[in-house]
């Protein structure tokens, strides 16, 4: 299993959670806080602030999916060989010689005379 493997698996894996923890939130400042009791500072089994845990959550794993697409990039298997274009290559002269050019068949418009049988 390659290192980007193991990237692209945590950052899909980032991905769905970081997606969990928006929709848990309400853009009103309810969701998940509000279902256990309200606006009050003490709620249901001690727990402080839910508020502030989704919005910390939700910039902690933005982050980290950031910092791991970042670092997935460097660790894209590129090969043995260089998959550059040739194009940007100066020292690369490998060009297909061009086929030879066939001259094109001229037309005049020319045509004959006959020459009438009194010799003009």
């Amino acid at each position: 299993m390659s290192t980007f493997t193991i990237f692209l698996a945590l950052i899909v894996v980032v991905a769905f959670l970081l997606i969990v923890v928006i929709m848990v939130q309400n853009p009103k400042g309810g969701g998940l806080s509000s279902s256990f009791g309200g606006g009050g500072t003490q709620q249901l089994g001690g727990v402080k602030k839910t508020t502030d845990f989704l919005d910390k959550s939700t910039w902690t794993l933005a982050t980290l999916l950031l910092v791991l697409i970042l670092l997935s990039n460097v660790a894209i298997n590129r090969g043995g060989d260089s998959i550059e274009s040739k194009a940007l290559d100066p020292d690369a002269t490998t060009t297909q010689p061009l086929p030879a050019a066939t001259p094109l068949p001229t037309t005049t418009n020319d045509t004959a005379i006959p020459a009438d049988s009194t010799g003009n």
